[in-house]
């Protein structure tokens, strides 16, 4: 299915200004947790362009603990002696978050803010669904889980921070991380805020620089000139998809994983719907969100219900802001920082005005 990469690109090809940032998928290849087999750490530290790795996991983690099933959405959350939150399944979704060892995300080249957090986004290898606590593989699996550091989604995310990472090669010597770009120079456009300075239209494949067959027999070839890029959905389809496992297909169209453009998976992918999109209003109600759900906005200005852009939510950052990660233009690949707009879902910077919905995978 994999050949050789393309190569860097020489040079750059232009696109036709479309006027606003693509849609977001997340889909898969690779990776995730099975039950009866659990992943250790695989020398990865994690990616992160500021990593403070706290302390260990709580002594609580190893102690009692039991299970509260909650709703808004249907989830069952694992509680520690202490009434602490252990970890949270969503029926339906394949997400997971556990309590683990606190770290720090920053990226001081386009903000000053800071997301500490010791939330642990993984993947599991289906859907939660009620009464899975209960199976003897699953508390095997949880067990270890707990204390596991090897990267995560989050830590995976970072390793392609557009303000610096370093590359890192598999066995065949594809690079299957590092630095990545949002697209190639767009000479139409001489801003380089502007939402279109760098095209769009690059997914996971073409930063691989790999041909790519996905389940329907659709076979694609990556464009040279964009070795290495990724715009806002193939971003999420690298990271979800090639890292962490989730299917993925080619269209934006009903189907087994995750689409192309994020008005699609908003609408379609797989998991369950956080926050539904009603229109044409900012999503307000944040209550609902955990970290790593895919958050989707409108940014197109005749558009305003028009989803076309999609991030990667990460918590509260060190103002008390709710923070989102995603592959932009202005930053030129992967980012939580400000350029052309705040990475924020509250408030009334930009994004947050266009934030309509948000999917849990």
């Amino acid at each position: 299915m994999h050949s050789k990469p393309v190569g860097r690109r020489g040079n750059q090809t232009r696109r036709n200004v479309l006027g606003t940032i693509a849609g977001v998928a997340a889909a898969g290849v690779v990776g995730g947790y099975a039950w009866d087999h659990f992943r250790q750490g695989s020398g990865d530290d994690g990616g992160t362009v500021d990593d403070q790795t706290g302390a260990g996991p709580s002594a609580r983690a190893t102690g009692a603990h039991t299970f509260e099933r909650l709703s808004a959405p249907a989830r069952t959350v694992v509680r520690a002696a202490d009434g602490g939150t252990l970890a949270t399944f969503t029926d339906g979704a394949r997400t997971a978050v556990l309590t683990g060892p606190t770290r720090t995300f920053s990226e001081p080249r386009t903000t000053e803010a800071k997301v500490t957090t010791d939330a642990w986004v993984r993947v599991l290898p289906h859907e939660w669904q009620r009464g899975m606590e209960k199976s003897a593989s699953f508390k095997t699996w949880f067990r270890k889980a707990l204390g596991d550091t090897s990267p995560d989604v989050f830590a995976v995310a970072f390793q392609y921070s557009s303000a610096g990472a370093p590359d890192k090669h598999d066995a065949r010597g594809v690079r299957y991380a590092g630095t990545a770009h949002f697209g190639p120079r767009n000479a139409a456009v001489n801003n380089p805020l502007d939402f279109a300075f760098h095209d769009e239209q690059s997914d996971f494949y073409d930063y691989l620089g790999l041909p790519w067959t996905f389940p329907d027999g659709t076979r694609v070839q990556p464009e040279r000139a964009r070795y290495g890029d990724a715009d806002c959905s193939g971003f999420q389809r690298l990271v979800w998809g090639y890292r962490m496992g989730i299917p993925l297909h080619n269209t934006n169209t009903k189907g087994a994983g995750l689409p192309r453009r994020a008005y699609a998976i908003a609408a379609d992918g797989p998991g369950r719907v956080v926050i539904p999109h009603t229109g044409k209003q900012q999503a307000t109600d944040l209550s609902a969100l955990q970290p790593g759900d895919l958050v989707f906005f409108a940014i197109i200005k005749d558009r305003p219900d028009f989803i076309d852009h999609c991030g990667m939510y990460m918590g509260l950052d060190d103002k008390g802001r709710h923070r989102f990660y995603s592959s932009r233009s202005a930053a030129n690949g992967p980012t939580m920082g400000d350029l052309s707009g705040h990475a924020l879902l509250d408030g009334t910077d930009f994004y947050a005005r266009g934030f309509r919905a948000a999917r849990r995978l």
